[in-house]
């Protein structure tokens, strides 16, 4: 322990210290004194440091930044510090050697200001936008260590984190600081920065970075002017930010590259594609590329772009047509069958439920841009059905000539066969003694002529039947021959001839009975009544022709009413099954007369409505078969007669396949039973038969 007295022994003086060294701070560079005074003392002086004796009395040549001051002859000791360095932070103590005393120990601490700090990637941060900003700032060497805040425009930015590291010489430590900011709180120029401080710069000491945000081309794409019609001039133009700065503009439609434009506007002549096939332009800096498309507001007119298909559907089926268009401004599309006027949809779907063969033909589908323009495409529908024979049913020939009988045929599929007859003959194809058929195929349909050579008068008074049949059935046209006037040709009546086979001799009642029929029909709303009316009109006008011939026949054929069982002439109407003919086509069985319609017509279930077509009720059984066989006298008693041959069970034991095959043994009754086999060829159930009556004169 230090004593502030100490006595000389030898001599009994006593020297005490009036100055001793204190604890003292310095920052480093600075200079500092530790004082020691001892009054009167003139002997020798050791300053310690650390234990370790500087140098003896004055002489400290061996630290040349520590200097002894002070009045020595006045006992002033003083040790001075030039330049405070972290190698003068130390314990020390002042000694006099013959006065045998030492003073405190006094600490003198040296503070060390921390490095300049550095914030890394300085002084300029590049940063991509849309990514997050991390930045690092250290300050080094400090004693204490120091302590580092963050600033932007002046605030202190939260939320940094902090390590220390401790240098070798013990004393000196160095501090990292990192901060994290989203997104969305980095602006691009912005400075911040990074502040350190510690004891020796109370001020601190700072440095900043400039943020430098980098982003790939913002492009906006305009077109002016819009919207425009096709053909004229518009201009697009590209407008581009970017950070780094725009090195291509590229411009493309529909993917292919516009070469002749290459800078950020491009003209051009707009046609009815530009409406939706985008022009696009395409901006590249060093970062990458930005991809910008626009289409333009073309008014055009009526572009296709679903083809309408021809259909080819069953008899019953259901048709769908589709066509699509685009156009400019909203167009408007119809459905029409060509030659109605009637709109059937506006909509891209047209769907024709359970088609009729009626139906077939053709269908256009229109668009319509109101003040542009408009277009259409025609499809056709064809219906497979049965044969529809559409022949005059009255021809002319010269007698002693040559003549011509043509049946016209609307067959979908092609018909499988097509049969002439007449009184006891069939003939198909070829020559038969004075009678040729020949078919041919048009664009139109089928056309069969049975040619007689040697017209006779009796081929005036025969009646030709020609019948086409196809995998959906049959059809029956019956023909007559009318003799032509050398002076030309008289209008023939388009009309079905009905022989007469018994009439009632009062003109009177005849007409009573027309009033009648014509109510009844008017009465029945279902069915097409103009066509059935003027039909019977000219069946009793045709009734009345034929009123004259005694014997149309020539004898061939007798009549019986049979008046054991019928007042009327016998004609089986049961098991009756709808006629599959088109609606406007309506035919009464030949050998019936206008009474004998009228009789028909009255009789309960004598008429049927099938998809509100009208038909007449006919029946099962062939009046031909019946009428021959009772001609040649087969069978004696009227009675048997009626029991087995003119039932309606004849009908039913027909061939299933839908064809008869004619031989000579079968070719008496081949031409009337050969219909009714046909009318049986569908086994279907839930397709109605279609049974045709036929006589043959």
């Amino acid at each position: 322990m230090a004593k502030d007295k100490f006595r000389r022994m030898n001599e009994g003086q006593v020297y005490s210290f009036s100055q001793q060294p204190q604890d003292q701070v310095v920052v480093s560079g600075q200079p500092v004194t530790l004082l020691c005074a001892i009054p009167e003392y003139d002997g020798f002086v050791l300053w310690i440091k650390d234990g370790l004796a500087l140098g003896v009395g004055r002489d400290l040549s061996s630290y040349p930044q520590y200097l002894v001051v002070g009045n020595h002859l006045s006992g002033e000791h003083h040790l001075k510090i030039l330049r405070a360095e972290l190698q003068d932070d130390a314990v020390y103590e002042c000694q006099a050697i013959q006065a045998a005393i030492r003073s405190r120990p006094a600490r003198l601490t040296v503070l060390v200001p921390p490095d300049d700090p550095v914030i890394l990637g300085g002084p300029v941060i590049s940063l991509r936008a849309g990514d997050p900003l991390n930045l690092t700032c250290h300050a080094d060497n400090a004693k204490p260590a120091a302590s580092i805040i963050w600033l932007r425009k002046g605030e202190v930015i939260n939320g940094a984190t902090y390590s220390k590291t401790l240098l070798r010489d013990g004393k000196r430590e160095s501090i990292v600081s990192t901060l994290f900011i989203s997104p969305g709180d980095v602006e691009n120029g912005q400075s911040i920065v990074c502040r350190a401080t510690n004891k020796a710069i109370p001020g601190g000491k700072e440095t900043s970075v400039t943020i430098d945000i980098q982003h790939p081309p913002l492009v906006n794409l305009s077109v002016e002017p819009q919207p425009v019609l096709e053909d004229n001039v518009v201009t697009f133009h590209c407008s581009a930010k970017a950070n780094p700065a725009v090195t291509q503009y590229r411009w493309a439609k529909r993917g292919q590259i516009i070469k002749e434009a290459s800078g950020e506007v491009y003209r051009t002549t707009v046609d009815y594609t530009y409406f939706s096939e985008p022009v696009s332009c395409e901006v590249t800096n060093a970062l990458g590329s930005t991809n910008l498309s626009r289409t333009v507001d073309v008014y055009f007119g009526p572009r296709m772009t679903t083809e309408p298909q021809s259909l080819l559907v069953d008899l019953g089926s259901d048709a769908v047509f589709s066509c699509a268009w685009t156009g400019n401004p909203s167009l408007t599309i119809v459905w029409m069958k060509r030659g109605s006027g009637v709109v059937l949809s506006n909509e891209k779907t047209l769907t024709l439920k359970s088609v009729r063969q009626e139906d077939a033909g053709k269908y256009v589908c229109r668009a319509v841009v109101p003040r542009v323009g408009a277009g259409e495409r025609e499809v056709t529908l064809t219906v497979n059905g049965p044969p529809i024979i559409s022949s005059t049913q009255t021809q002319h020939a010269l007698h002693g000539e040559k003549g011509q009988i043509k049946c016209f045929i609307r067959s979908t599929p092609p018909p499988d066969r097509i049969a002439w007859s007449w009184k006891e003959n069939v003939l198909e194809s070829g020559t038969s003694g004075r009678y040729t058929v020949e078919t041919i195929s048009t664009e139109e349909g089928v056309i069969s002529t049975l040619t007689i050579s040697n017209i006779v008068r009796a081929d005036f008074q025969t009646i030709y039947n020609c019948t086409a049949w196809n995998s959906f059935g049959s059809d029956t046209e019956i023909i007559r021959l009318k003799e032509q006037d050398l002076k030309g040709v008289v209008s023939a009546k388009n009309d079905i001839r009905v022989e007469i086979v018994h009439k009632e001799p009062a003109s009177g009642r005849e007409a009573e009975e027309h009033s009648t029929i014509k109510q009844l029909m008017m009465d029945r709303g279902e069915f097409q009544q103009d066509s059935v009316l003027k039909q019977l009109e000219v069946l009793k006008e045709e009734e009345k022709e034929f009123q004259n011939l005694k014997d149309p026949t020539n004898g061939y054929y007798s009549v019986n009413t049979f008046k054991e069982h019928h007042s009327t002439p016998t004609i089986s109407l049961s098991s009756c099954q709808p006629d599959l003919r088109p609606a406007g086509k309506q035919r009464v069985p030949t050998g019936m007369s206008f009474t004998n319609i009228y009789s028909t017509l009255s009789g309960q279930g004598r008429l049927y409505d099938y998809g509100q077509r009208f038909v007449l009720g006919m029946g099962s059984s062939s009046i031909e078969l019946c009428e021959r066989e009772f001609q040649r006298g087969s069978l004696s008693d009227s009675s048997s007669f009626l029991d087995t041959q003119c039932d309606s069970s004849v009908s039913s034991s027909g061939k299933q396949d839908g064809y008869v095959q004619f031989d000579k043994a079968s070719k008496a009754s081949a031409s009337s039973s050969h219909h009714s086999q046909s009318s049986s060829q569908n086994s279907d159930p839930s397709r109605p038969l279609q049974r045709r009556m036929q006589t043959h004169v």
